[in-house]
């Protein structure tokens, strides 16, 4: 698995560590892939297995006991709401031993690897609001920095989530929240591009401005079918169907969503034939083949490829 930047968590007081009521066991290969793996952009790996991250209003730690059981811990005093919140965040009432078993692997002797090879691995249920600002700054950047991009606006114009000593004894950024769509449509264009967003300081400028003036858009997007909630946000500055499908894959639960990047485009060329495919084709390729689950099928595809497994990577773009 590729290599993930650590940084050092400094002592802070945390809650006891305990189980994640419904996460599946994981090996710390497929942990990574999960927190690190173009999914979501707010995890930093700790000392030395424990990862450390903020989604929403919450920050959290992660570690994986011997037997692979996923635990979390919180600062202390916030566990009450960090534990309900860890397991929607990884989607914990969906059966996915059932869910992943239902993949037309059995005919696709691909998926199967891929199935194999990250054990366990999920879809987050991230923020949906989140995810879409994280998403909209994923044009053309690769992970890390679409991580450097977010924790500039959180760190800038996000509110804290500690008290100031404790601030202090976390890595920059993981003890503030990303700003909310309100909170954005207040910040000029030009200190958005003081967060290294370039020319998609002019998307989320003018997404903010446009949900501002909608209240309650973003929430009735969320909670409908796929291809209206896609056509929605399609409809935004700056998202076009790639982010589109990310967001409602990743911030919406919306399984049969099917994103199609550079790495998508090259494993299918690669495995199932779609040579000089339209992403649009490939997309719909993707659906028709995998199903209604075809967002579960593509997460593993995608962690396969950028795993480096018998493909060179792609040199330029991720996500």
């Amino acid at each position: 698995m590729g290599k993930t930047r650590e940084v050092r968590l400094q002592p802070v007081a945390w809650s006891d560590w305990q189980a994640l009521a419904g996460a599946p066991r994981l090996n710390s290969d497929v942990l990574a892939e999960t927190l690190d793996g173009g999914q979501a952009f707010r995890w930093h790996r700790a000392e030395p297995e424990v990862w450390v991250g903020t989604f929403g209003p919450h920050l959290a730690r992660l570690s994986l006991d011997a037997g692979g059981t996923l635990r979390w811990s919180a600062p202390a005093g916030r566990t009450e709401a960090t534990g309900p919140a860890l397991a929607l965040y990884f989607n914990g009432a969906r059966e996915l031993a059932e869910l992943t078993d239902s993949l037309p692997w059995r005919s696709d002797a691909h998926l199967a690897r891929c199935l194999a090879e990250f054990p366990g691995l999920r879809i987050l249920r991230q923020p949906f609001g989140d995810t879409l600002l994280c998403f909209l700054c994923s044009a053309t950047k690769q992970i890390v920095q679409i991580k450097q991009m977010v924790a500039l606006l959180a760190e800038k114009h996000g509110a804290p989530l500690l008290a100031p000593d404790a601030l202090a004894a976390l890595p920059a950024s993981l003890g503030w929240r990303l700003p909310t769509w309100m909170e954005i449509a207040e910040i000029p264009e030009a200190d958005l591009r003081a967060c290294q967003l370039g020319f998609r300081a002019r998307y989320i400028h003018q997404t903010s401005h446009f949900l501002a003036a909608h209240p309650g858009w973003l929430e009735a997007t969320e909670l409908l079918p796929y291809p209206e909630a896609k056509a929605r946000l399609c409809s935004l500055p700056g998202v076009g169907e790639k982010v589109a499908d990310c967001v409602l894959l990743f911030g919406a639960g919306k399984l049969e969503a099917f994103p199609v990047d550079t790495w998508i485009i090259k494993a299918m060329a690669k495995r199932y034939g779609l040579e000089n495919w339209k992403p649009a084709q490939v997309a719909h390729f993707g659906r028709t083949h995998f199903g209604p689950l075809a967002g579960l099928a593509q997460q593993y595809l995608f962690s396969w490829e950028r795993a480096g497994k018998k493909l060179q990577a792609p040199t330029s773009k991720l996500r």
